[in-house]
């Protein structure tokens, strides 16, 4: 099939990120810090990366300050440059999506009905070709953006629907959707179906979707038309699930690290792997590694309590 090229990317960001509540009562959970970076700039670093024109963040009204963190704020930096501040002035500047090189558009998604909806919301003001989505909770460091992997690899994937996946423990397969694998030609897998959170002995394979997508345009007339699934919202997987014949469906195992930044596991894992990267926070870590050896040489493990036993717990820092 012809594919065209990718001028939209849609970011839904309406969730109320009750896994990090008291945090997120106020604060939107993409604006939560990776360390000094929040969620959302990530996505839009990856996105402007991999040379998308349109941005269209599918929000929710009570999370106007998305709105301006990714919008340029003039007044604040003029403000900093006069109290002698000019690389934060810089720095904002460049964080901030310049209106003059991409669309930006805010559209609402008032209630709660699902990730495919959330999509949808978004259908009037795409351009045409086929769409981007990005699920900023997804962090996926690495040295190419896993968007621009996606879309240099799409032209070749002889499919409408591209997936970003990885290969994952058969324990864990519940947590994803998972593809039913037809073949495998180097990092694009040819996927003949998708299943939605399947248990450990029912799961196609151990290929997890994770929150990048490249979809033909076709997929709004399939959410559109899509009835409730899990949970009674409208699910993305569903709808790309039900174009697989006439639109072909493939994944991508991307070469960078990907973090579940939804969780805070993962966000905390994120924040480690990112701290080792920078000199700065090497003292830090060395103290934290040092004090922890300490405590094992002299048997003094710190215990940590789960359903009230307490059992002993441990970190490693990885080389490298």
């Amino acid at each position: 099939m012809s594919q065209g090229i990718v001028r939209t990317a849609i970011f839904p960001v309406a969730g109320l990120g009750t896994r990090f509540l008291p945090a997120t009562k106020a604060t939107p959970k993409e604006l939560l810090p990776v360390l000094d970076t929040p969620l959302i700039q990530y996505a839009i670093d990856e996105a402007r990366a991999a040379g998308v024109e349109r941005m269209i963040f599918v929000s929710h009204p009570s999370k106007s300050a998305i709105e301006r963190h990714v919008l340029d704020d003039v007044d604040l930096r003029a403000t900093l440059r006069k109290r002698g501040k000019a690389r934060l002035d810089r720095a904002l500047k460049s964080a901030a999506i310049d209106e003059d090189v991409h669309d930006v558009i805010f559209v609402m998604q008032p209630e709660p009905l699902g990730l495919g909806h959330a999509v949808l919301c978004a259908r009037d003001h795409v351009l045409p070709g086929p769409v981007a989505v990005i699920l900023p909770d997804d962090l996926i460091l690495g040295p190419k953006g896993c968007l621009s992997e996606m879309i240099a690899a799409y032209p070749t994937c002889d499919s409408g629907h591209l997936v970003a996946t990885m290969d994952v423990p058969r324990d864990e397969v519940s947590s994803y959707g998972v593809l039913s694998v037809l073949s495998r030609n180097g990092a694009v897998i040819k996927a003949d179906g998708m299943v939605e959170k399947p248990t450990a002995d029912a799961a196609p394979s151990t290929f997890a979707v994770v929150g990048r997508y490249v979809l033909d345009s076709t997929i709004f007339d399939a959410l559109a038309g899509q009835a409730p699934g899990v949970g009674g919202e409208i699910q993305l997987t569903d709808a790309i699930a039900a174009g697989v014949l006439d639109i072909g469906l493939s994944g991508l195992t991307f070469s960078a690290i990907r973090f579940d930044c939804g969780s805070k596991q993962g966000m905390l894992a994120a924040e480690l792997h990112l701290a080792q990267q920078d000199p700065a926070f090497d003292a830090v870590l060395d103290k934290f590694a040092k004090s922890w050896s300490d405590a094992i040489a002299g048997q003094t493990i710190p215990l940590a309590h789960r359903n009230g036993r307490a059992t002993a717990s441990a970190i490693a820092f990885p080389s490298g």
